[in-house]
C-alpha cells in the first residue's frame, strides 16, 4: 500500500490519480496531516507499506490569484513554479524568462507537473498520458481545433502542459478531427439523444460496477419496470416535442435479457410516442451472447435497431469463466453469425486488455479470432479497477479465487505491447480509431479506444464522451445531462440506482428531468 501524507486538504483527487498511475497495483491512501494525527486512518498501516510525504506551500500574490508553489516529496525537493489561477480573474497570465513570455499554469497544474517529475524520476517511468487526469484528451485537441489551431499547436500544448507522449498526442489529434467530421450533421442546439437503461444481466461480471440485477431473481418485475420506462418516455414526448432526436441507445446491464415481446413493447412505444424520423443511429447493446436469441434479434430489427454489440471481451474460454461470463467462445461466434443472418450490418464487439492472467499472446489470439468474424466496430478497453466491482474486492485481498497459477495481483496488467497488438489488429481489419476516453484506475495508464469501418462509427459513443449534446437518460441508475449550447455548461440529474426504489419513485425521477429542462 502507498500511504501519502499531505500538508494541505487540496487537490487530493489529482494527487491520488497520479500516484495510482505510477503504482497501479498498489492501494493508495491519502491522509491529511502528519503521522499520528489521524489514528483511524492509520491503524492498519504496516511496516511493508511505502510512506510518502507531500508538502506543498502556496504563496499567493496580492488578490490571491497568482503566486508561487513549492513542492517537497519526502526527501525529494522540487524547484518552485509560478502559477496563475485564471478563474479568479487576475491580471498577468504570463511571465517573462530571458525575454521569452510564457503562459503560467494554474496552481493545480503547477503542482501536478512537479509531482509528476518527482514520481517519474523515482520510478524511472514516463506515462503515456503524462499527468493528464480527469480530462478527455480529445476534448483538449477539439477545443484547439475549434479555435482554428493547427496540429503543431495541439502537440505543443499537450506536451508542455501534460507531458503526453507523441504517440498519444497524434492519436488524440486523429480522433478529434474524425469526431468533428462524424458529428457535422448533429443538431446541437435543437437536438437531443435518448438513453434507455435496462439494469438486468444474466450474471455480474468480475470487473463490472454498473447498475445490474440478476434477471433470474428479477424477471417477475420486468413488466412493471417497462411501465415505468413508458412513463419517462411520455415525459420526453411532451418536453421535447419539436426537437430533433439524433440517436437512441439502449444499454445496461444487458438489454437482451428482455423477452422478444418485451423488446417489441418497449421499442415500439418509443416509435409510437417520439418522432424517430430523423434518428441517425439506433443501438441496442446485445453484449452477452448467452442472452441473444434469433427471436430477440428479429424483434430488434423489426423495431428499427440498426446497430448492436456482441461482446467477447476475450476469445479464451478459461478467462471468460474466470470473469463471470456464462457464454463460451463458440456461443459468441454463433450469436455473431445469427445477427448477420438477421440483417445486422453494423455490429460492435468489445474486448478488454489486462484481464486476469492474460498475456500479449492471448490478446494476439483474440484479435486473430475476431478478424475471422469481421465486426464493423471494435472497442478496445483497458481494464479499469472500478470501485464497487468484485474485482476491486479481490484486488484488495490480493488474491483471485479459482485462479491459483496466476493469482498474483500483477496478473491484472495491460501493457503497451497489448495496446499495439490491438491497434494493429484493428487496422488490419480496416477499422480506424474514432473515439477515445480514459477512466480512473485504468490499467497501464492507457485508454479505451473505438475503431470502426467507414460509415459505421458509433455516433452516441462520441456524444456521450465529448458531452456536446443533451442526453435524456431513462431507467434505474442512469444520468441525464443537459448541455447548454451557448456556453458549453453541463448540468446533470440522476435516477436512483435501486430498481425497486426507481419504480416506487418514478414520478420524482420524471420531476428531476422536468426541473433540469424547465425552460424548454
Amino acid at each position: 500500500m502507498q500511504v501519502i501524507y499531505l500538508s494541505e486538504d487540496r487537490f487530493q483527487y489529482d494527487i491520488h490519480s497520479l500516484f495510482k498511475a505510477f503504482y497501479p497495483m498498489d492501494n493508495v491512501r491519502m491522509i491529511v496531516g502528519r503521522p499520528g494525527d489521524n489514528e483511524d486512518k492509520e491503524k492498519d498501516i504496516s511496516d511493508n507499506d511505502e510512506i510518502s510525504f507531500i508538502y506543498f506551500d502556496i504563496k499567493e500574490c496580492e488578490g490571491g490569484s497568482c503566486g508561487t508553489i513549492t513542492l517537497k516529496v519526502s526527501e525529494d525537493i522540487m524547484d518552485s513554479a509560478d502559477f496563475f489561477d485564471k478563474d479568479k480573474n487576475a491580471q498577468g497570465a504570463s511571465h517573462s524568462t530571458n525575454g521569452v513570455t510564457q503562459e503560467l499554469d494554474n496552481s493545480k497544474n503547477a503542482l501536478k507537473k512537479l509531482i509528476y517529475k518527482v514520481l517519474s524520476r523515482k520510478t524511472g517511468k514516463e506515462l503515456p498520458w503524462g499527468n493528464l487526469t480527469g480530462i478527455r484528451p480529445t476534448r483538449i485537441a477539439m477545443n484547439i481545433v475549434d479555435k482554428g489551431g493547427s496540429d503543431n499547436e495541439i502537440r505543443k500544448y499537450m506536451k508542455d502542459m501534460y507531458f503526453v507522449s507523441d504517440e498519444k498526442i497524434d492519436l488524440s489529434i486523429r480522433i478529434a478531427r474524425r469526431e468533428k467530421e462524424i458529428l457535422k450533421d448533429i443538431d446541437y442546439e435543437n437536438g437531443y439523444s435518448l438513453y434507455i437503461g435496462i439494469p438486468f444481466c444474466p450474471t455480474t461480471c468480475l470487473y463490472c460496477s454498473f447498475t445490474s440485477y440478476p434477471i433470474g431473481a428479477y424477471k417477475n418485475i420486468v413488466g412493471d419496470y417497462i411501465k415505468c420506462l413508458k412513463k419517462e418516455i411520455d415525459y420526453v414526448a411532451d418536453a421535447f416535442e419539436g426537437k430533433t432526436l439524433d440517436t437512441i441507445y439502449v444499454g445496461g446491464g444487458t438489454p437482451t435479457t428482455l423477452l422478444p415481446d418485451q423488446i417489441d413493447e418497449l421499442l415500439g412505444y418509443v416509435h409510437k410516442k417520439l418522432d424517430t424520423s430523423r434518428v441517425k443511429e439506433f443501438t441496442v447493446e446485445s453484449g452477452r451472447p448467452d442472452s441473444i436469441t434469433r427471436e430477440k434479434l428479429q424483434a430488434m430489427k423489426r423495431q428499427g435497431c440498426d446497430r448492436i454489440s456482441v461482446n467477447p471481451q476475450t476469445m479464451r474460454d478459461e478467462t471468460l469463466k474466470l470473469i463471470g461470463r456464462q457464454h463460451n467462445v463458440a456461443q459468441l461466434i454463433d450469436s455473431f453469425h445469427m445477427a448477420r443472418e438477421e440483417g445486422f450490418d453494423n455490429i460492435n464487439m468489445d474486448i478488454i486488455l489486462g484481464l486476469p492472467g492474460e498475456t500479449s499472446e492471448d490478446v494476439r489470439y483474440t484479435m486473430d479470432e475476431i478478424k475471422k468474424l469481421g465486426p464493423d466496430d471494435l472497442t478496445v478497453h483497458s481494464l479499469a479497477i472500478k470501485r464497487g466491482s468484485r474485482l476491486a474486492e479481490i484486488l484488495k485481498e490480493k488474491e483471485i479465487r479459482g485462479f491459483s497459477q496466476k493469482g498474483d495481483v500483477a496478473s491484472f496488467n495491460n501493457t503497451e505491447e497489448m495496446m499495439k497488438i490491438a491497434a494493429f489488429g484493428a487496422a488490419d481489419m480496416g477499422l480506424t480509431p474514432y473515439y477515445l476516453y480514459r477512466q480512473k484506475n485504468i490499467s497501464g495508464n492507457f485508454e479505451n479506444t473505438g475503431y470502426a469501418a467507414p460509415g459505421k462509427a458509433g455516433i452516441y459513443n462520441i456524444l456521450i464522451n465529448e458531452e456536446v449534446q443533451s442526453i435524456v437518460a431513462l431507467g434505474a441508475g442512469t444520468v441525464t445531462k443537459r448541455v447548454y449550447g451557448y456556453d458549453g455548461r453541463i448540468e446533470r440529474c440522476d435516477n436512483v440506482k435501486d430498481v425497486k426504489l426507481y419504480m416506487e419513485q418514478i414520478d420524482e425521477m420524471i420531476n428531476r428531468k422536468r426541473e433540469l429542462f424547465s425552460d424548454k
